[in-house]
Parts: structure tokens; C-alpha cells; sequence
């Protein structure tokens, strides 16, 4: 049995006691729910199985099987695919010359891809390829004068302008050509059809007298239908 001055010391310290559990509880609110809430938290995890979730709604939220809905959403990246092949040009001399369809019909793997780029590479020091005007015939025209006024093949009375000069007074104009308009066209693909613009068209620049025979490597990277 406590004695007298026992009880007397609870119930003088009681009001102390009951002034700091109402400070606790202003001060952190959440330590009492903690407290009150663990027993019930450890009772119902332990009735509940690791891979199942109660309520099922409750599974919607859960880590793991957010993580297995994100894996089951999960398409694979898009394959990337690669297509080179060589074809020649119709032989031509001298002049600019409209080969877009005969580019399309040498190089059908086109049609295969949803979207890409086709690159054209002439493997030759004489020629170009270019991207320009694709109806009015005057415009290629213009660009073949132009160009050998920028690059004659002699001087105004007739003098040799270049040192190299054998294959004919055309060849190292032909050159200079070829540097300055470029030996390759990049043109984007879109739903298995070049994406050139309106008036844009592939244009083979022969900058020879004689008429060659044009080796042309088509390369092809996308991604296909």
C-alpha cells in the first residue's frame, strides 16, 4: 500500500505532468498520432501479405506496382536502319539536269521508311549534285553560264588561266565547279517520300564537254514503317 507522502508527491506533481503533455501535444502533434497509430499499423501489415494491397484501390499507389506499371507501359525504342546502294546517272555533258524522279526510281527503299535521311555522294571530281528550282528550265540554264563565268576555261584573250590541263582545257574548270557547288545533297524523308519543298528538285551538274557516265552512292538512315 503507497504510503501518505507518496500520494501527496503524485498529486502535487500531477499538475506539472498534465501542463507538459498539453505542450507535447501543441508542439508535435505528430508524435502522439505516431504513437496512438503504430500498434494498429504493425497488427494490420502483419495480416497482409507482401505482394497484395488492401484496400485493392490502395495498390494504385504503391511503389512496387507503380514500377510494374511503368515496365508493362514501356514500349521498345524505335529501331534504327541503314540502306546504301550504288546506281549511275543518264550520261550527259555539259549543263544542269533535273534527276529527282530518276533518283526516286533508283532508290524505292525509300518508300520503306516512316522517316530518315537519304543522303546522294557523286563519286567524281568533274560533277555536282545540288538542290534547287525544279520547274522553270532556265533557271538550270542560268546556273551552268554563271558558273563558267565564274570559271572559264581561258582568260579574255585566249591565255591559259590553270596549270593543270590534261584532259582538255575544260578539265580544271570542271574542278572548281565541283568544289564550289559539292559532291553530296542530304534530303530529309517523311512517310516514305522525299520532304522537298514545292519548288525544290535534285539537280546533277555535268561541268565536262564530253558526255561521262556518273556513279552515284545512295545512303539511307531511318526509321522504317
Amino acid at each position: 500500500m503507497p504510503s501518505s507522502s507518496t500520494t501527496t508527491s503524485f498529486s502535487h506533481n500531477l499538475p506539472t505532468l498534465l501542463l507538459l503533455s498539453v505542450l507535447l501535444l501543441a508542439f508535435f502533434p505528430g508524435a502522439f498520432h505516431y504513437v496512438f497509430t503504430l500498434p494498429l499499423t504493425y497488427i494490420f501489415s502483419s495480416s497482409t501479405s507482401p505482394g497484395t494491397c488492401t484496400p485493392p484501390s490502395s495498390c494504385d499507389n504503391h511503389p512496387h506496382h507503380h514500377h510494374h506499371h511503368q515496365e508493362e507501359n514501356l514500349s521498345p525504342p524505335p529501331t534504327m536502319s541503314w540502306t546504301q546502294k550504288h546506281f549511275t546517272l543518264p550520261p550527259r555533258s555539259r549543263g544542269s539536269y533535273l534527276v529527282t524522279d530518276h533518283v526516286v526510281d533508283a532508290v524505292p527503299e525509300i518508300r520503306q521508311y516512316r522517316v530518315g535521311l537519304l543522303n546522294l555522294f557523286v563519286q567524281h571530281t568533274s560533277c555536282a549534285l545540288s538542290l534547287n528550282e525544279n520547274w522553270d528550265d532556265d533557271v538550270r540554264a542560268d546556273m551552268s553560264d554563271a558558273l563558267d563565268r565564274i570559271a572559264p576555261e581561258a582568260g579574255p584573250k585566249g591565255e591559259d588561266l590553270y596549270r593543270h590541263s590534261a584532259e582538255g582545257p575544260d578539265d580544271m574548270p570542271a574542278h572548281i565547279k565541283s568544289a564550289l557547288v559539292g559532291a553530296s545533297v542530304t534530303i530529309p524523308i517523311k512517310d516514305g517520300k522525299l520532304a522537298t519543298g514545292t519548288w525544290q528538285g535534285i539537280w546533277y551538274l555535268e561541268f565536262r564537254q564530253v558526255r561521262h557516265t556518273r556513279r552515284v552512292v545512295a545512303t539511307i538512315q531511318g526509321e522504317k514503317a
